[in-house]
């Protein structure tokens, strides 16, 4: 049984007749009459009951269930539409509900929203969206219920998107957070935290800020990387993607599957975000004195970012230790590491605080920090609704640990790379500034410099770190920070 299909995603059956109940999650009721609604609708439930993620989950129950061509593409718009503007449609349920939305039964909830998305943002007739909608809920959860879905829903018919954010939303002269906050689907917090980032105040009216919050709904392209020394991207245009913007890796999948490339079947490339692919590349960019044999990428699950440096480590004949705390992803790691070029990558489960080689003994080394994931938010938008605004400082303890780790693993020379996939200051510049309060031993380089073929990157004091941004960029939100080791006196 593959590691996607074993029980973070499946459980027991709590009774009942099949395909009604409280089954949702990914078991598969019998026969279902439309299965694409259906498995959309488990995995909204999943998401929203067990915090499982859609991208993981979509594309195994798919598989299990044996759901391809429209019917696959149908639900994962569903699944992922409705994801995205969750917080706009709950907006619009509670002027539709006799009560609070709280108070409507979990495994009802699933259904209204999804309903809400085939009409407020979908080309789906009404008529249609109501009937299969209440269809489904009249199998899953009952018909009673069923009739409340039909009730709901007619009401939210009465208009359109635009005229029920103009109705839901708080006055945007007023309150432009909280109407961003409505009418982009994002926590209020968020929608702040993501206009400081980008050094913007609410009395500017937030143009730049929603730009971002609008393509944080838009779908993302897939983009592949051909790992050096096993692909190229050639290969990959060849196999019907399209040669990126930026990284000299990377290629556009326009439509189709990943997994159906023979080069990604084969591990030489693999799915990974440009911006990502940069960063990692923006490391190995420095110039060194000395030795430059022994890489270290001290957060390196699920291993995107590790694949890339083996395999660049590989073609100068240096080696990689990836290290990740927890072994499963671990595991992860190994498999993306696999032959590498001379066989560049080994990996390790250790905690990066707790290091288990001795300081000194690396030349590059990678901090892809654990953060607040609100750079990611076009993959994983359910990620925004499982945040909070004490989030940042919930992780910047660690963070902060794991940087000095990095300082402390890295030799006089060598230089440190500190990763998030977050905008958030609190993740970014607060950390590295912290760092280099403590520590004198370390200088910040200005990291856009090694990045030349991308525009429009640095942030931070005097320019010294990269920032990616969606809007700007077609990436995620990445931030980079590239420091140096003093050399021994």
């Amino acid at each position: 049984m593959s590691e996607q299909s074993r029980s973070p995603y499946r459980r027991p059956r709590r009774g009942g007749r099949p395909g009604q109940g409280g089954q949702g999650g990914s078991g598969s009721p019998p026969a279902p009459r439309d299965p694409a609604r259906r498995a959309a609708y488990d995995v909204l439930r999943a998401v929203d009951q067990r915090d499982a993620y859609a991208n993981l989950l979509l594309p195994s129950l798919l598989t299990e269930r044996g759901i391809s061509g429209r019917d696959a593409a149908l639900a994962t718009e569903l699944t992922y539409g409705t994801l995205r503007l969750q917080g706009t449609y709950d907006a619009v349920l509670e002027r539709c509900v006799d009560r609070t939305l709280a108070s409507v039964d979990v495994e009802v909830l699933p259904l209204l929203r999804l309903g809400a998305h085939q009409l407020l943002s979908t080309k789906i007739p009404p008529h249609a969206a109501v009937s299969a909608t209440v269809d489904l809920a009249r199998r899953a959860v009952g018909h009673h219920r069923g009739r409340f879905v039909n009730a709901v829903l007619r009401k939210v018919s009465a208009r359109d998107l635009d005229g029920w954010v103009s109705v839901v939303a708080p006055d945007r002269a007023v309150d432009p957070s909280g109407y961003l906050s409505v009418a982009h689907s994002h926590p209020r917090w968020a929608v702040k935290e993501l206009a400081r980032a980008l050094g913007e105040r609410s009395k500017d009216g937030l143009v730049e800020t929603e730009r971002l919050l609008a393509a944080h709904n838009e779908r993302p392209r897939v983009t592949l990387v051909a790992k050096p020394g096993r692909a190229t991207v050639a290969d990959l245009v060849a196999a019907g993607a399209e040669e990126a913007r930026y990284s000299p890796f990377a290629a556009y999948l326009p439509e189709g599957d990943p997994a159906s490339i023979r080069e990604v079947h084969q591990n030489r490339a693999a799915v990974q975000d440009e911006a990502s692919q940069l960063v990692a590349l923006a490391l190995t960019r420095v110039d060194l004195h000395g030795d430059d044999s022994r890489w270290l990428d001290m957060c390196a699950g699920p291993g995107g970012k590790a694949g890339l440096l083996a395999s660049l480590a590989g073609q100068r004949d240096a080696r990689l230790l990836a290290a990740e705390v927890q072994p499963a992803r671990a595991g992860l790691v190994a498999g993306a590491v696999r032959r590498a070029p001379r066989d560049a990558g080994r990996v390790v489960a250790a905690d990066g605080t707790a290091p288990a080689w001795r300081p000194g003994s690396f030349d590059r080394v990678l901090v892809d920090a654990p953060c607040t994931g609100l750079g990611a938010l076009r993959r994983r938008p359910e990620s925004r609704w499982r945040r909070t605004e004490s989030s940042a400082a919930d992780l910047s303890t660690l963070q902060h640990s794991l940087l000095n780790s990095a300082a402390e693993a890295v030799r006089p020379g060598g230089v440190v790379a500190y990763v998030t996939c977050s905008p958030h200051l609190d993740e970014t510049d607060a950390i590295v500034r912290g760092i280099l309060s403590e520590r004198g031993d370390l200088t910040p380089l200005r990291a856009a410099d090694y990045l030349d073929e991308v525009p429009d990157l640095a942030t931070g004091p005097e320019g010294r770190y990269v920032q990616f941004w969606p809007h700007v960029h077609g990436t995620d939100a990445m931030f980079l920070a590239l420091l140096r080791r003093s050399e021994e006196a």
